[in-house]
């Protein structure tokens, strides 16, 4: 499967990367895309993108413009300079709206473990990296 210019995954690695995205993010998905222009499955989409560019970021090594808020073998959530949602958006051919409410799921969690941020940390791009891509079984039973 196609989902840049210049990158192909398979597409059960794209399936998975849905799956997992839907399973972390949850009802936050659900809220974002009340509130936008959106649909759900758009934006379920735009974050499997956005992890899997994440993933490719993460490979080549997280950047040192960023603050890490927080980091575990599940999960990495930061705050990065450098146009990262830009980039996505711009590399996955992207419209406005859908990397704009790809952004706001993932500020939202950053901002629930964060608190209240500062100046300087609302101009940078929030981003979640989950890195559960090798573990994953598929979505939870619940």
């Amino acid at each position: 499967m196609k989902i840049t210019k210049d990158q192909h995954v398979a597409f059960d690695e794209f399936s998975r990367a849905c799956d997992l995205v839907e399973e972390y993010f949850g009802d936050t998905i659900d809220d974002v895309a009340l509130n936008s222009p959106v649909s759900r499955q758009q934006l379920v989409a735009v974050l499997a993108r956005a992890q899997l560019s994440g993933r490719q970021l993460a490979l080549e090594g997280l950047p040192e413009d960023g603050r890490v808020v927080y980091r575990s073998d599940q999960e990495t959530l930061l705050w990065l300079d450098g146009g990262f949602w830009t980039d996505v958006r711009d590399t996955h051919n992207l419209e406005a709206d859908e990397g704009r409410a790809a952004r706001e799921v993932h500020r939202r969690i950053l901002e629930a473990v964060d608190g209240d941020v500062g100046y300087t940390d609302r101009q940078r791009d929030p981003f979640v990296l989950i890195d559960r891509f090798g573990r994953y079984d598929g979505p939870s039973e619940t």
